[in-house]
């Protein structure tokens, strides 16, 4: 097995792409809005990746978080809100606000699971700051390293009972960046003190199956490399001080944060110590360069991504969606 996740080209997988994958084995797969069609048809290409593997507990990942990123889309499925929704409620009521945020997850849970998806990219736990990145904007659950925390273990818990494993990210922590991540390298020039505010939701729910690195150079801890190029992050940082001993996924290997060839970016985030690289796009140029530059997945990443499936439970009864969302709906109406 190769230590990364890789995306598909369209609705199906196509001819060279099953070859490949069943050569390569990748440890799971991202689906994207090119994925995505009907009910019917996404139901049928988790399956078929299922199969091909023969695989029941296969990770297949997306970003379905609510508000603008949002893979599945009305008419077949819900719309769902962003975190900023919950924040606000928890304003005026907080217990509301936690209730609202795991009802919320567990329907947007069923929606997955009823396709064959087996884990979504979310909770957010980046604090938000003024004047931060709009990247982040308005899919931050809050200011406050603890109603962050809060907030998240309730995305988490609501994901899990609706059969889906969650993801925290973006560690350690995406909240202080000036510039979106996806166009250029953020630099963050807070000291060490100052940051303990952003790594304290990531240390409360440090037990999650599944986190997600972000790509933020962080000058008190780094003057040279990212978060997912530095060996002295994730290991002193995310490992240790934060205590994560999960799953860790670096975010996709294709943002302009991160610079060389996409095969090299995927060799370096493993070697720095992420346990799987994303690829995101597709693109059979990439995949195949990635599957050459990296090592079959370690021992101790295979241990880690075994507990994470091993966690994954997929829901078979979504008939009490409709009256989540009535419940959530009422709650967010306090606000």
């Amino acid at each position: 097995m190769k230590p990364v996740i890789f995306g598909l080209a369209g609705l199906t997988i196509a001819p060279d792409e099953r070859a490949f994958f069943k050569d390569s084995v990748p440890a799971g797969y991202i689906l994207f809005g090119r994925n995505i069609d009907t009910r019917d048809q996404l139901r049928a290409l988790t399956d078929d990746l299922r199969a091909l593997h023969g695989d029941d507990r296969l990770p297949i990942l997306i970003d379905q978080e609510g508000g603008r990123v949002s893979r599945m889309k009305p008419p077949h499925w819900l719309s769902f809100p962003a975190g900023a929704a919950f924040d606000r409620l928890y304003d005026v009521a907080p217990a509301s606000a936690i209730e609202a945020a795991r009802i919320n997850a567990e329907a947007l849970a069923l929606d997955l699971a009823e396709v064959g998806i087996t884990v979504d990219c979310v909770p957010l736990l980046d604090v938000a700051i003024p004047g931060g990145t709009p990247a982040i904007g308005d899919r931050a659950l809050g200011q406050e390293p603890m109603r962050v925390a809060a907030l998240g273990r309730a995305v988490l818990d609501g994901l899990k009972r609706g059969g889906v494993l969650g993801t925290i990210k973006h560690m350690p922590g995406h909240g202080r960046a000036m510039v979106d991540s996806h166009m250029e390298l953020p630099r963050v020039t807070a000291n060490d003190a100052e940051l303990e505010q952003d790594i304290a939701p990531f240390r409360a729910l440090n037990n999650a199956e599944i986190g997600m690195t972000g790509h933020i150079l962080f000058e008190a801890w780094d003057t040279e490399r990212c978060a997912t190029h530095s060996p002295w992050i994730i290991d002193n940082i995310i490992r240790q001080r934060i205590g994560f001993d999960g799953l860790l996924l670096s975010d996709d290997l294709d943002m302009k944060a991160l610079a060389g060839e996409v095969p090299d970016r995927a060799a370096r985030a493993v070697a720095a110590g992420c346990d799987i690289a994303l690829n995101c796009w597709g693109r059979m140029d990439e995949m195949i360069g990635i599957a050459h530059a990296l090592p079959d997945i370690s021992d101790a990443s295979q241990e880690r991504l075994d507990r994470a499936r091993a966690a994954i439970n997929p829901a078979t009864d979504w008939s009490h969606q409709a009256d989540l969302i009535a419940k959530r709906d009422a709650l967010l109406a306090l606000a």
